[in-house]
């Protein structure tokens, strides 16, 4: 008897009436109690069992019991039919590869269908890497591939984002006359793009002749997510001169570069044409809509996206707890919170990396450990490093920074490179040099070249007037060829996004932005303005420091706007870097000056600047 199931849980499962889901199945021997049982089946049992694997559509258990009668009446899996049919249902039904992987080793001869099969199975499950040892074994026992192997490998490649091995296999698609299909095609794109690898996905997807929606999809996404969101919005352009209609998985693509770019403008006609051809009803698509939104600091639409869903899971509960979180509402994230509780909804570890962030940017020191605590003891999830770093960084934020070294030093697993580079960041802003020493010391050992711990050390001791040690750090980064992530600012205005830089002359418009940047400081200052030097961490002259101050990017982006839109009309910028203590104050009083309400998100939130005032209440 085949090893496959315990023959006597197999018998257990059935009566001697033989009868299985509604069907009844006779043998040509003894039947009844298990006694007498035939060698060679007659045929018309074999084709019995095969009927009802075809008709077995949803139910994993009814598989077991067709195969446990397949066993009790000695149908032999061997047998490349029964074992094809066996193992495509079973795979069908998202069933268990290793249950799947032990049929398949009693098939003798399995045809290319069977192999595709279980590199199939492996490529839609939690663990797609046997799917190449699969492989490999299919090409060392001399079957030949055909145009349904190479997509099914390629998607367990692109899910254990192994681009190396996705370009072996590329070359093997083309040197076997594969690389033409479209469905090949299509799956490369894939992989590329979630490998990381978007200007590979963009190369297949130009030497396409046919592409469908699949292959837009596929190579929108991979920019979208990639750090190319205006790649992905001139391709979205493409594929509507194209004549091709957008779906489901494009609005979520489009909606992510918008949310990239702070592209408020363009997400809300997208969810006008959402509304327009139904696509708001999509679950993924809404949830990604309500993303943009607060990420493009409109939490009042964000709320709305939220309360007008039908059906609202905890990706929506939490993408909108978040969202309140980072734009400063850390209280009404909380609410929110208990709200979902009262749902009857249970949190994820994704809930509380937005509540415990909201406690952090609010300074609720003694809320944030209680909310710690009810996350572990009351709902059994294991904090992860995002939920420690969240910790650090609301000691941290707090002044409180021995203790944030000691929760750092007590950890329960080996803290990386992000927790303690919160660390510096927070002795940064408290000027703690000597902690601030001790956590560089600790990054130059995990992450030696990350650009950004030089900066912020670089930073510490210019604040101490350390000149010499300024100098040394940078020295350092040149020495090991590490560079400054330039600052830079982007707005929105005409269905177009621009960015600028500290300094910029190179827009059009230059001299007209400059003339408004004059103005403005003239204006800060009868409203008592002065320009915090310190903020310049550099050994210059006080005027020129004033001068730097006045060029940062976010101000350049202010003046480009305030020339270019009508009174009161919002502002939005998005910076890659932390807004700094001077822009925050001169921001502050723009937004009185001008009567105008100005959302700035920087690299970790939002400040909404409204009538001279920011919702951080300058706490960030």
């Amino acid at each position: 008897m085949p090893p496959i199931l315990d023959a006597l849980f197999a018998r257990s499962l059935y009566s001697s009436t033989n009868q299985i889901s509604g069907f009844r199945l006779y043998s040509s021997g003894s039947g009844g109690g298990g006694g007498g049982v035939q060698e060679n089946p007659k045929p018309f049992i074999l084709k019995q069992c095969i009927a009802l694997l075809l008709t077995c559509a949803s139910s994993k258990y009814k598989l077991r019991q067709i195969h446990a009668f397949s066993i009790r009446h000695w149908v032999p899996l061997s047998s490349p039919d029964m074992g094809k049919h066996l193992i495509f249902r079973l795979v069908s039904l998202s069933g268990s590869m290793a249950y799947a992987h032990q049929i398949f080793t009693q098939i003798q001869s399995p045809n290319i269908f069977t192999w595709n099969t279980m590199i199939r199975g492996y490529a839609e499950s939690e663990n797609p890497s046997p799917g190449l040892h699969v492989y490999r074994e299919m090409r060392v026992n001399s079957i030949e591939p055909d145009t349904h192997t190479y997509p099914f490998l390629l998607k367990a490649v692109a899910k254990i984002l192994n681009v190396r091995e996705g370009e072996k296999v590329h070359s093997v698609a083309v040197r076997n006359g594969f690389d033409s299909s479209v469905f090949v095609q299509n799956t490369l794109v894939h992989m590329y793009a979630a490998c990381g690898h978007a200007e590979s996905a963009h190369k297949v997807f130009e030497l396409m002749p046919d592409r469908n929606l699949v292959t837009w999809n596929s190579v929108i996404n991979g920019f979208a997510l990639n750090g190319r969101p205006n790649e992905a919005l001139t391709l979205y352009r493409e594929m509507g001169l194209d004549g091709v209609e957008p779906d489901g998985f494009t609005m979520v693509s489009l909606l992510t570069a918008c949310a990239e770019l702070g592209a408020l403008a363009l997400g809300r006609r997208t969810h006008v044409f959402m509304l327009k051809v139904g696509l708001n009803e999509n679950s993924h698509a809404a949830n990604a809509l309500l993303d943009l939104y607060a990420k493009c600091g409109s939490i009042r639409e964000a709320r709305k996206v939220f309360d007008e869903m039908e059906d609202r899971s905890v990706v929506s509960w939490n993408s909108l707890i978040v969202g309140l979180a980072v734009n400063g509402f850390g209280k009404a994230a909380l609410e929110l919170f208990k709200d979902l509780e009262r749902h009857g909804l249970v949190p994820t570890e994704i809930t509380f990396i937005g509540v415990l962030y909201a406690c952090s940017h609010c300074g609720m020191v003694n809320e944030g450990f209680a909310y710690f605590r009810r996350m572990t003891e009351e709902f059994g999830i294991m904090p992860r490093v995002e939920h420690h770093g969240c910790m650090v960084d609301l000691l941290g934020r707090a002044g409180l920074l021995k203790r944030a070294y000691e929760y750092v030093q007590s950890m329960p697993m080996q803290p990386n490179a992000v927790i303690w580079r919160t660390l510096l960041g927070a002795c940064t802003m408290h000027g703690d040099l000597a902690l601030g020493e001790t956590a560089r010391a600790r990054l130059l050992q995990l992450e030696p070249k990350h650009s950004g711990d030089y900066v912020l050390l670089s930073n510490l001791y210019a604040s101490e007037q350390r000149w010499t040690d300024v100098q040394n750090v940078r020295r350092s980064m040149l020495k090991e060829g590490v560079k400054k992530t330039p600052g830079y600012s982007l707005v929105e205005l005409g269905n177009c996004v621009y960015e600028f830089v500290i300094g910029d002359k190179s827009h059009s418009q230059s001299a007209e932005i400059y003339a408004m940047l004059e103005q403005i400081v003239k204006l800060l200052k009868s409203e008592g303005y002065a320009p915090r030097t310190a903020n310049v961490l550099a050994d210059i002259e006080e005027e020129d420091k004033e001068t730097a101050l006045s060029y940062h990017s976010e101000k350049i982006a202010i003046a480009f706007m305030l020339i270019n839109t009508p009174v009161r009309t919002p502002i939005t910028v998005v910076k890659n870097l932390r807004v700094c203590a001077d822009c925050h104050l001169a921001i502050k009083l723009i937004s009185k000056i001008y009567d105008r309400a100005i959302v700035v998100r920087d690299r970790s939130r939002f400040h909404h600047f409204r009538d001279g005032l920011c919702s951080c209440r300058d706490y960030w």
